[in-house]
């Protein structure tokens, strides 16, 4: 069952060798990031499971020692899935799961991990049935759920200004802080899409994952920098 998760964002330039002279700017969301995977520390899990967006070509499991790369954002920064350094592998981890294995690796995480991609566009009744399978894999379950909220914040925004944006932001943001099961699984799908919103899918299997649960929610951060939505939370 599902005994603790952390919501965090996936952008690139949470790793300071990708943002470069910019890296101070996203310092708060790290720190914010480093306190929710401490909850997950703390729950003691048998099983570590990371959740984030993908292409469609990219999703499914990935193996403990899973690797990933930053390498094409010109930086010579390499990650892997947990401290598992035995399988030789060659399924390369999808961006959104490559900076949760960067923040495993700078919380020194050692326990079981396993990482899951899951596509943009898979519906919610879908997503919360991999939750509900995520939740029954072992006896203690933690998720660490990659994922950004809109991208059409401002002007400046990838997705350029949309007026919806902070509504669903918004919304999104108190459903994680209040662990809210139903308000998570309420989240529409179509708008999600258009505002290019690409945590909804893996927040969607936190749900499934937490049902029964009654968890405790908590948001440690809520802004958009770039005009994204970027939030942490953490459920236990």
């Amino acid at each position: 069952m599902l005994v603790a998760a952390a919501v965090c964002p996936c952008p690139p330039l949470l790793v300071p060798e990708v943002a470069a002279g910019a890296a101070p700017e996203l310092d708060v969301a790290r720190t914010a990031c480093a306190d929710a995977l401490g909850v997950l520390a703390a729950a003691r899990p048998d099983l570590l499971v990371v959740v984030g967006p993908t292409g469609e070509s990219d999703g499914g499991p990935y193996a403990a020692g899973a690797p990933g790369s930053f390498r094409g954002f010109g930086v010579e920064a390499d990650v892997r899935l947990g401290d598992d350094r035995a399988q030789a592998l060659d399924r390369i981890l999808p961006l959104s799961l490559a900076v949760g294995a960067w923040l495993l690796d700078r919380a020194q995480w050692s326990g079981p991990v396993e990482g899951l991609g899951i596509s943009e566009d898979l519906s919610a009744e879908r997503c919360a049935e991999t939750g509900r399978e995520l939740g029954a894999r072992a006896g203690r379950v933690a998720l660490l759920v990659m994922g950004d909220g809109s991208a059409c914040r401002t002007l400046k925004a990838p997705g350029y200004l949309d007026e919806r944006a902070a509504d669903f932001d918004a919304r999104a943001a108190r459903a994680l802080g209040d662990a809210d099961v139903e308000a998570l699984k309420a989240l529409d799908e179509s708008l999600a899409y258009e505002l290019k919103a690409a945590g909804r899918a893996p927040w969607q299997v936190l749900a499934g994952a937490a049902e029964g649960a009654d968890p405790e929610g908590r948001l440690l951060y809520d802004d958009a920098p770039y005009g994204v939505g970027y939030f942490v939370a953490t459920w236990s």
